[in-house]
């Protein structure tokens, strides 16, 4: 079966190559460091690395606190951190800097594979969430390198696909993986495609014990002096193609009901800023980039957060939040970030993503689920109107969050004796 894995990821390399060839074409970044993708770039020094991979921009705000622990605790260790798309990699060197070896992961055949092994010697090896590479797994157990996937998740939408190539993934999860689940949930599904139940734990979501930014709440008291001082404001964040239409029909109603409030507008991708602004256009609505740098006037009604890495200090000038990702089956983006902001949260009826995470806030109160434009308004304009519902589901949100902590730990202690001596 591997084989047959092998030929067919051969034949559609040209694809896949290409696709990063036209995507240069709207975002030159993705033209940055190409050889990183067959296994090139710069070697690391011969103790070896501690290697941590996050697929994007989520996954490597996920792994932030984790590279940081490993960093205190070994210092000594180089960290690599390997990421798939160039906005993953710019959030990486923004959070970190020097510090850490950033680079792409290669393609999932042999030589390329080998070649970034060769490079990078890693001595422990973290995958974040869910990320199945037949060929970089079968490295790792055949140079005996330890291979944990960390904060792992699988939906039961992807589970049935592995599970039709259940003798691929067996191979694959049978070199030693350890699995440390999200739930109990993750872990039965990663036993059914082949994980070993023996090497199966669940340690919770890492997410939830990320820690808020540096003077992220004075970042987001200056942009709401500077761009809505007396006006109420709610963000909308990391909204994909579709959602942007609903988000703006929702505040075309909350503004047609007298309000004159301020929507914070954050694309997921950049790629996608544009096309946005663009959609802003045909529908007439005054609007400004927060790259313009100019202060926002009575007369705005979005503010287009055409920037990354910036959203947390948006959400912290806001009254609440919708996390886009969830009106349109993407699967939802992190629901926890303006939870820890003590805000009221708005997400859409997809989860699948984190479904846990939307569940628990839903059910506890710091949450609710809308299912289009009509119901977003609805809500949004009922929380602007309402301070202290405001202040109840952000108290129990950041509560919740608070309380759930500890995956983060119960992860260190798992790979701890991973780590050769």
């Amino acid at each position: 079966m591997r084989r047959i894995y092998i030929f067919l990821t051969y034949a559609l390399l040209p694809l896949a190559f290409g696709a990063v060839l036209w995507r240069g074409l709207h975002d030159r970044d993705y033209w940055h460091n190409l050889g990183e993708r067959f296994g090139f770039g710069k070697y690391i020094a011969d103790e070896g690395s501690l290697w941590v991979h996050a697929v994007s921009v989520g996954e490597v705000q996920a792994a932030a606190a984790l590279v940081r622990a490993l960093r205190a605790r070994h210092p000594q260790l180089p960290v690599v951190l390997s990421t798939v798309t160039p906005t993953g990699a710019q959030l990486a060197r923004q959070l970190f800097g020097d510090s850490v070896h950033v680079r792409y992961v290669p393609y999932d055949l042999p030589g390329c594979v080998r070649r970034f092994f060769r490079r990078i010697k890693p001595r422990l090896a973290l995958i974040m969430e869910t990320e199945l590479w037949p060929n970089l797994f079968h490295e790792c157990g055949r140079r005996r390198v330890p291979l944990v996937l960390a904060s792992a998740r699988i939906s039961p939408r992807s589970v049935r696909r592995y599970q039709r190539l259940v003798p691929l993934f067996r191979s694959t999860l049978a070199h030693g993986i350890v699995i440390a689940a999200q739930t109990a949930s993750d872990a039965r599904r990663f036993v059914s495609i082949g994980a070993s139940a023996d090497r199966t734990y669940v340690t919770g979501n890492i997410k939830v014990d990320f820690e808020l930014p540096a003077a992220v709440l004075t970042k987001g008291r200056r942009l709401r002096e500077m761009h809505a001082a007396g006006r109420p404001v709610w963000a909308a964040g990391s909204t994909h193609e579709g959602e942007e239409q609903i988000v703006l029909d929702a505040h075309r109603q909350i503004r047609a009901g007298g309000s004159d409030a301020l929507l914070l507008l954050a694309p997921r991708h950049r790629n996608r800023f544009e096309a946005v602004a663009e959609i802003l256009r045909q529908r007439n609505i005054t609007y400004l980039t927060h790259s313009s740098g100019r202060r926002g006037t009575p007369q705005v009604e979005v503010l287009l957060i055409d920037s990354l890495g910036e959203l947390m200090d948006f959400y912290a000038a806001a009254d609440l939040a919708f996390v886009g990702g969830s009106m349109v089956p993407v699967g939802g983006h992190n629901l926890l970030e303006p939870a820890a902001l003590s805000l009221p949260v708005l997400t859409g009826p997809y989860n699948f993503n984190s479904e846990d995470i939307a569940t628990l806030l839903v059910q506890v109160g710091a949450a609710y689920k809308v299912s289009n434009a009509t119901e977003l308004a609805d809500q949004v304009a009922g929380l602007l109107a309402d301070a202290g519902e405001r202040q109840r589901m952000g108290t129990l949100g950041r509560t919740t969050l608070d309380e759930n902590r500890g995956a983060l730990g119960r992860l260190l202690d798992l790979i701890e004796p991973l780590l050769p001596a």
